[in-house]
């Protein structure tokens, strides 16, 4: 069983401009409504602590694995409960250089696991509204600057 999420948003700004703000981790818990802690080295193969706080749901810290840096186009990590096969999250924040001075910003994530089901409509509500949340907060951050 498997969910993906998949959001994404217009923004008024190139690529190295959205980047700069969505990899300035430390300033997430005074803007980010949704990933409210991004620490550690993140570099691919390192693990990192993240929390989410998605709205209507409760948070939820964990350490995903960095499975790709690629400055001003992707980050992605994978996080397990427990060990794979369980509940697992693929995380994906992509930039689109749409050649014009604007960025499209990609925010997905595919979920599977046997405990996925259990969770179906918590995903696709919640966790889906926490993705729109911080997609509108990173284009009006980065557009007002």
């Amino acid at each position: 069983m498997s969910v993906e999420i998949n959001t994404e948003i217009l923004i008024n700004a190139n690529p190295e401009e959205v980047w700069q703000t969505l990899t300035n981790f430390s300033n997430y818990p005074k803007w980010n409504p949704f990933i409210t802690l991004l620490t550690g080295d993140v570099n691919v193969g390192n693990k990192i602590t993240v929390r989410i706080e998605p709205p209507g749901a409760s948070v939820n810290t964990f350490k995903p694995k960095v499975l790709t840096f690629v400055p001003n186009k992707e980050i992605s990590w994978l996080g397990q409960l427990l060990f794979s096969g369980i509940f697992d999250g693929h995380h994906k924040l992509q930039l689109a250089d749409n050649k014009n001075g604007t960025t499209t910003f990609k925010q997905g994530e595919k979920f599977t696991g046997v405990l996925v089901p259990l969770f179906k409509k918590q995903l696709e509500v919640n966790t889906k509204n926490g993705f729109h949340a911080m997609n509108q907060k990173l284009k009006k951050i980065v557009e007002n600057k």
